[in-house]
């Protein structure tokens, strides 16, 4: 049996989910939560980690940027896979289970390697794992909820994100203080734990993917995916500023930690306080960015948080006086947090029906775009910029990188815009 959250009645006029409807995108977020938690512990702090086998901010990045390395792939066979698989637990479910134990494995041997080459080989099994399951997980969200509400789905799953950032944000510090392997194994723990309840529900609520209707081999999905590309402009336009928005909030996750501690001398406790408090930002965003995509359009309200989103990341450039960076850490925090929540609500009314997970792998390859070169053109930037930015060791060169990337989007974020038209291939779910 399969369910469909659909606004039902009054709900339906109002655009509003009922409380069952909103229980259900309750429990979907679930493991959002634990996936973010844990890849933000490892994309922020594996950084700080690996500061103790070398210096170059260059290979940091680049161990890093394996999670774009593995986006490239992993979820489009994971999630053309899951497009055909017909199970008692449906098809997305079984993904999710075989991959959390591997991320889990990731996460326990970067507590405790002893060598950077080690550091790098587990992160690369925690890449692997992560996009095993989340591909086909995030497929259940065009599954399972209709186009009225996947702004505010976004915004419940955001929160969830942001819940998770947040607590690996501010108690990582706190966390690896105490000890290089706590904050690696709480990671793991709160997975282990947010998913096993997650499965449980779901199982005990049928909240399965109907089985597809038609069953292809990936390269057939992928030749279907070229035709699709090369027939919708919007399409295209959507995956080039996605890639270029993940490289913005990649490169800042990577080094913001360092930013604020080598670069403007603070300590990693302040770090994760000054963090925490754009976390919370980030989830008002979070929470406002759906409701409002939902009534004004989606598309429109991502061009214009980019448009004021850009300038803000680039005050942090132009100067570190405390004054500026604390009033501008809102317009930053909040401009992050819409960047985080609608991008997938923007794709999912472009989604066939039936490969809901090859176009979530779509979705994945270009994010994985940003993730690889975002953390390594920051860190070129950062050591090529070093000697006329002394004062912050380079760090606040992380900052144009990530306003050139969101500046870059914009004129491809117009181009969504523009009215889909009345027929097309991917139009199936309504646009």
């Amino acid at each position: 049996m399969s369910h469909t959250i659909t606004p039902p009645g009054d709900h339906a006029r109002a655009g509003k989910p009922g409380v069952s409807e909103r229980g259900t995108l309750a429990i979907l977020g679930f493991p959002t939560f634990g996936l973010a938690l844990s890849i933000t512990m490892v994309s922020t702090y594996l950084p700080k980690v690996a500061r103790q086998f070398t210096a170059s901010t260059t290979v940091i990045g680049v161990i890093v940027g394996a999670e774009g390395l593995m986006a490239l792939w992993v979820p489009l066979v994971a999630g053309t896979w899951s497009d055909g698989v017909r199970s008692r637990l449906g098809g997305r479910l079984p993904f999710v289970l075989a991959g959390v134990p591997v991320v889990v494995g990731g996460l326990v041997l970067m507590a405790f390697v002893q060598s950077l080459a080690a550091l790098a080989l587990a992160a690369g099994v925690f890449f692997v794992g992560y996009f095993v399951a989340y591909g086909p997980y995030r497929a259940l969200y065009p599954d399972l909820v209709e186009d009225q509400v996947t702004g505010r789905a976004q915004s419940i799953q955001a929160l969830w994100r942001g819940a998770g950032t947040g607590i690996a944000l501010v108690g990582g510090g706190v966390l690896l203080s105490i000890g290089r392997p706590v904050p690696f194994l709480f990671a793991a723990t709160i997975l282990l734990l947010v998913v096993g309840a997650f499965a449980a529900l779901l199982v005990r609520g049928e909240l399965f993917r109907a089985p597809s209707t038609s069953v292809h081999g990936i390269r057939r999905t992928v030749r279907e995916l070229g035709r699709m590309l090369a027939s919708e402009p919007r399409l295209r336009s959507f995956l080039v500023a996605n890639a270029l928005w993940e490289l913005s909030l990649a490169a800042l996750k990577t080094f913001v930690v360092l930013y604020i501690t080598e670069g403007l001398g603070n300590s990693l406790s302040t770090a994760s306080l000054i963090i925490g408090a754009g976390a919370v930002f980030v989830l008002i965003s979070a929470g406002l960015s759906g409701k409002l995509a939902d009534r004004f359009g989606k598309p429109r309200v991502m061009f214009v948080a980019l448009v004021i989103y850009a300038p803000g990341l680039l005050l942090p450039f132009l100067s570190h006086l405390p004054v500026l960076l604390a009033a501008i850490l809102p317009v930053v925090a909040m401009g992050g947090g819409v960047v985080m929540t609608l991008p997938y609500a923007v794709l999912i009314p472009m989604m066939p029906e039936g490969q809901h997970g090859a176009l979530t792998g779509l979705f994945s390859l270009t994010r994985g775009l940003g993730t690889v070169l975002g953390p390594l053109v920051a860190g070129i930037a950062i050591q090529v910029l070093r000697p006329p930015f002394s004062s912050t060791h380079g760090y606040q060169a992380m900052w144009l990188v990530c306003s050139a990337a969101i500046v870059l989007s914009i004129p491809f974020s117009r181009h969504l815009l523009q009215q889909p038209p009345a027929s097309g291939t991917t139009q199936s779910r309504g646009g």
